[in-house]
């Protein structure tokens, strides 16, 4: 066991070699190899200790995920300072590279806490345009992780920023305020469907991102934002027609279900079966007698009617199906 009550590290890390960075793996199996001998809180000491000694990002990032275990609060000032790491800029493009994909694992690590402490750190990243986009990625991922309505508005600025080079980031800033659900971002999410309707390609996945995050949002009563659901069902995107029927249905307007059941007759075949499922969820076994029962929906659909009562329904309904399948047969 270790030294009592006084955990020497200096001289722990001189027992085990652990400043020897010569070999990565071997060096690795030597630190994983101390929970034979550590208490947790002597580990997290030791973590520690190494996170601020050491300088090889490989080694650090493999230090962060067995720290990760305790997510002990002494480690995030430290995650922190390793985050928000400076003069990388005269590194070779792969070793800079490495330094990035760290200090990604540490915004990422930072977001376990739950710590509101982080906040300012995060947004000083995010807000900084010179960052690497992968770097302001994870901390505006982070940043809806931990939940602070400080960091609202300045992931509303990402968000609106028509001038940010990276769409991955303003989607990740959507996908944020969608986890903070804050109604402040009703007004700014709305204008991206509004603004970019019938625009494909780089925008389909932001526009995915903000009908996720209104549909967590869950504002049955905002006719704005129900309008502006209902307008996406038009999109040119099949994905994003089917993102706006999984919202729709989550939305508890009261005109959901007719909304959605316009959908059946859509011309690609996902975007049908995707809306038979939200009715069947809104409203159960009727819309699926209703497709079965009548001529203008297509064969698709009513096998994927058939399909759904052999899954989820009673005997009774099964035995219906089948005669029905024997009726398309012949």
């Amino acid at each position: 066991m270790a030294e009592e009550n006084n955990l020497n590290l200096e001289t722990l890390a001189q027992k085990y070699n652990l400043f020897d960075t010569s070999d990565p793996d071997a060096l690795m199996s030597r630190i994983s190899e101390l929970d034979n001998d550590y208490c947790s809180d002597e580990l997290i000491k030791i973590y520690n200790y190494l996170l601020i000694k050491l300088q090889q990002p490989e080694i650090l990032m493999q230090i962060i995920r067995l720290a990760d275990r305790f997510r002990n609060h002494s480690t995030l000032s430290i995650l922190v300072d390793i985050l928000l790491l400076k003069n990388t800029e005269n590194l070779a493009a792969t070793e800079k590279e490495k330094y990035i994909n760290l200090r990604v694992m540490c915004a990422k690590a930072i977001a376990n806490y739950r710590d509101t402490s982080a906040v300012t750190p995060l947004l000083y990243c995010l807000n900084n345009k010179e960052e690497n986009y992968k770097v302001r990625f994870a901390c505006a991922d982070a940043l809806g992780k931990i939940g602070d309505k400080y960091a609202v508005a300045p992931l509303i600025d990402v968000v609106r920023d028509e001038e940010e080079k990276s769409v991955y980031l303003r989607e990740s800033a959507v996908s944020a305020l969608g986890m903070l659900g804050d109604m402040r971002a009703v007004d700014p999410l709305v204008s991206i469907l509004e603004t970019k309707q019938g625009i494909i390609d780089k925008f389909t996945f932001l526009k995915e991102r903000v009908i996720e995050a209104l549909g967590k949002l869950r504002l049955s009563d905002n006719e704005r934002v129900f309008n502006a659901l209902k307008r996406t069902l038009l999109d040119e995107s099949p994905q994003i027609r089917i993102n706006a029927i999984e919202a729709i249905m989550e939305s508890d307007h009261p005109e959901s279900f007719e909304t959605i059941k316009e959908c059946l007759l859509d011309d690609d075949d996902e975007v049908k079966r995707n809306a038979l499922v939200a009715l069947y969820n809104l409203h159960g076994r009727a819309i699926l007698d209703e497709v079965i029962r009548e001529p203008l929906y297509s064969d698709i659909l009513k096998v994927e009617a058939v399909s759904m009562i052999d899954e989820y329904e009673t005997d009774e309904d099964e035995e219906f199906a089948r005669k029905f399948r024997e009726e398309l047969d012949d």
